[in-house]
């Protein structure tokens, strides 16, 4: 059971390693493009280009067909991977082993939907995938195991990439103790519970009156989706790169001319102080950000230096 991109390399390993895969349940298929195309979630487009017996109910709990088909594959083991459903009580029991979920932080923190964002967001520098015994509340069932893995600067879908592979291996690793009894059950410290709350459009918006690494921080974790944007003119720039430098770095800069002196104290939080092929230095409330490519209002995401071969950017209007 699972539907996004991170959910695939679990059921492709399950797959090459020769473990029979009764049924694939994922998402229906949604609006997921731009022009309001409708499309089958990622593990939906693997199951059917796999040959896997798949469904997409609506619902898990009335949907008569998808409760024969379950039946009907009657598995030894549930595997959840980023499915996007919460699963009713006797689901959970059905199989012989019961239900395992890969779950994309280091449980008990980061419970719920955007744990990889939130923990970007938050400036985490490790983080990891956690298999658990599933329960019926949210991500609270026992752990089996965990991986760790250093955050460095990825963003999102970079990150996501590095725990799906993580997920995958862990869960093949385990297969064997769950099936014969022997996996571990360790119960999660409920004090220590923390909730990543879904990320929703509003969340890209970069504060220009924080600290340049708190920005650099929502680009990462908002790229690629939904994308992490200022206001210039009431229309959004999405950021797709970008650094921080600090006020005692930027002002050096200044002293040896690589930037106008005075440059940055005079500026206001929102200000593109310099725009160059090197990147446009806003200033934030605390450091600059330096955008190093962007999408523009009608434009293909590019890097800076490719928008300025053919546009030009106006720095005289404030950024918000």
């Amino acid at each position: 059971m699972g539907s996004s991109d991170f959910a695939v390399p679990a059921l492709d390993a399950l797959q090459r390693e020769g473990h029979r895969i009764s049924l694939v349940i994922t998402q229906p298929d949604r609006v997921r493009a731009r022009g309001g195309k409708v499309l089958p979630t990622p593990v939906g487009l693997f199951a059917a280009a796999n040959g896997l017996p798949l469904m997409k109910p609506e619902s898990l709990k009335s949907d008569e067909v998808f409760q024969r088909a379950l039946a009907e594959a009657a598995p030894d083991l549930i595997v959840v991977a980023s499915y996007g459903k919460l699963l009713p009580v006797p689901l959970l029991k059905s199989p012989t082993f019961g239900c395992v979920n890969i779950h994309a932080s280091l449980l008990p923190e980061y419970r719920g939907a955007a744990p990889i964002q939130r923990a970007i967001l938050d400036g985490k520098r490790e983080t990891g995938v956690t298999l658990i015994f599933m329960s019926a509340a949210l991500d609270a069932g026992d752990m089996i195991a965990a991986v760790r893995t250093d955050v460095l600067d990825m963003n999102a879908g970079e990150l996501m990439e590095t725990l799906a592979r993580l997920g995958a291996k862990l869960l093949t690793d385990k297969l064997p103790a769950i099936a014969d009894g022997t996996a571990p059950r360790v119960p999660q410290d409920e004090g220590l519970a923390t909730y990543a709350e879904k990320i929703e459009k509003a969340d890209g918006h970069i504060d220009l009156t924080g600290t340049a690494e708190e920005a650099v921080r929502r680009v990462r974790a908002m790229t690629p989706a939904p994308g992490a944007y200022m206001l210039k003119g009431g229309e959004r720039i999405v950021v797709t790169a970008a650094r921080a430098i600090s006020p005692d770095e930027y002002l050096a800069r200044e002293a040896v001319g690589e930037v106008p002196s005075g440059t940055y104290e005079a500026a206001a939080p929102g200000t593109a102080m310099v725009v160059s092929k090197k990147g446009i230095d806003i200033r934030t409330g605390g450091g600059v950000l330096i955008v190093e490519a962007l999408k523009m209002p009608g434009k293909k995401a590019m890097p800076v230096c490719e928008y300025l071969k053919g546009n030009s950017f106006d720095a005289s209007e404030p950024l918000e």
